[in-house]
């Protein structure tokens, strides 16, 4: 097994169908045998029955997880990553807003070494067709300066949802993640920081989807972000001044 593809999802059983038609077609015409994981994460609607009624082809393993209640995306992607088998793992979102193709670049770059290869909107040569809110591009921006402050993870962008990992690297990090929440990504990178890990951004083709099932309507929920942002550190003790 090459590859893992884990996709989190909670209540798409809309969206899910052309993210999983995209992917299988692309996949199928690889050389190399994959999976994708799907993990419902406490969805009330028929996400479950909707993954199971594709036929994957025989060059892939598609299969579906789910539990209840919900728990949050952090939790499902864990959940995933830790499930799968290949030699790579990948995680995209559910929406679809970055395209599967993406993914041969994040291939080369775990193939020459790197643990840790992270698609970005932010570095030369990314491509977004379809912006977010002003609103939301400015507080994402504001995030990520006190996320650099805070964590010393130094990435343009850590909150796109396109991240490949070797298994070693997946197997560990993911075991120590402790966040269920969508601020899991900038614990899982200052985890890498942390352990020595190789990571490499690399650019890729995003479009903003609307109906997000990830909402930051109000101040309190803006504000969650962040109390979860400073939870990182105390979570798992304060690194020693050579870390």
């Amino acid at each position: 097994m090459k590859l893992s593809i884990i996709i989190p999802a909670y209540n798409e059983e809309d969206r899910i169908i052309h993210t999983l038609d995209a992917s299988l077609a692309f996949l199928n015409k690889q050389h190399f045998h994959s999976e994708i994981i799907v993990v419902s994460d406490g969805s009330t609607d028929h996400t479950r029955s909707v993954v199971e009624g594709f036929h994957s082809g025989s060059k892939i393993d598609l299969r579906v997880i789910e539990y209840h209640p919900n728990r949050g995306k952090g939790y499902a992607v864990r959940t995933g990553m830790l499930a799968g088998n290949g030699e790579m793992m990948l995680f995209m979102d559910a929406d679809y807003a970055v395209p599967i193709e993406e993914i041969t670049k994040g291939i080369v770059l775990i193939e020459s070494g790197f643990d840790v290869a992270m698609g970005s909107r932010a570095v030369s040569g990314a491509v977004v067709a379809d912006h977010q809110n002003f609103f939301r591009e400015l507080s994402a921006k504001l995030y990520n300066l006190i996320q650099m402050a805070y964590l010393g993870i130094f990435y343009k962008d850590t909150q796109c949802g396109f991240k490949m990992f070797t298994k070693t690297a997946a197997q560990r990090l993911f075991g120590l993640q402790k966040l269920s929440s969508v601020i899991f990504d900038p614990e899982i990178l200052w985890l890498a920081q942390k352990a020595g890990f190789r990571v490499a951004e690399f650019p890729v083709s995003w479009r903003h989807v609307g109906n997000s099932r990830i909402q930051y309507d109000s101040l309190k929920k803006s504000l969650f972000v962040f109390q979860e942002l400073f939870r990182i550190r105390k979570l798992h003790g304060r690194p020693s001044p050579n870390d």
